[in-house]
């Protein structure tokens, strides 16, 4: 489903970000990805969706295959881009809710500017969403009226409420206690079953360690080990 072919990236005064990345990530699949810091971990993920692009005078390449799409980064417009991320769902540190917008309004927003859906069919869409998450009895709630472990589950539910291919998380537990932090990695574990792929960049090893997924650690910029 996603290739890695040759990429490197570095930035303006030579910093480099990543180094002859070579990596296949197949549908279904969920990967963890790990390193410290300044590793390469965000520009990688920013690569997938198309945020971010391989070095010009390199070879490198970036392919997803979503089966009935194809997106390569070395051809793909502006608006084929746009195509890419309404099959990919999103989920940052830092929540990134509109404050003025109900929980509701917040995972509604994406259907309403991007679907023909009519609006009962939204409601339905974005009820089923926020109960799949478990958040439904927060829908008429502002994001300054919820917890912190509340406003990642609306998030998550605004992440998938395309029902997208791919699920990316980068660092998504970060700002989270430890009992909040395990509930949103055990929904992601439940939309991973459901068939969705999900990338998860975390420092926390007691999500990674004794599961059965696929862990890739990355050292500065060096994509140096894999453990399946």
């Amino acid at each position: 489903m996603i290739s890695f072919l040759h990429v490197s990236k570095t930035y303006d005064g030579g910093n480099v970000a990543l180094s002859n990345i070579n990596l296949k990530i197949t549908k279904g699949e969920f990967v963890f990805l790990t390193g410290a810091s300044g590793a390469g971990k965000t520009t990688l993920l920013r690569m997938i969706y198309m945020d971010e692009f391989p070095d010009r005078e390199g070879n490198g390449q970036v392919l997803i295959d979503f089966g009935t799409e194809h997106f390569d980064s070395k051809k793909i417009s502006l608006g084929r881009i746009q195509a890419l991320r309404r099959k990919i769902g999103i989920v940052f540190q830092d929540f990134k809710l509109l404050g003025d917008r109900t929980v509701a309004e917040n995972v509604a927003l994406s259907l309403l500017v991007s679907s023909n859906l009519s609006q009962a069919e939204i409601k339905k869409q974005v009820l089923e969403t926020l109960s799949a998450v478990g958040i439904l009895q927060k829908k008429n709630s502002l994001p300054a009226e919820l917890s912190g472990g509340e406003q990642q589950r609306v998030a998550i539910a605004r992440a998938m409420i395309h029902s997208p291919y791919l699920l990316i998380a980068d660092e998504p537990t970060g700002n989270l206690d430890p009992e909040n932090a395990s509930e949103v990695f055990r929904i992601f574990q439940k939309i991973n079953a459901s068939g969705t792929a999900v990338i998860m960049a975390t420092h926390n090893p007691t999500f990674y360690q004794n599961t059965p997924y696929r862990h890739l650690i990355m050292k500065q910029g060096i994509l140096q080990r894999e453990i399946l």
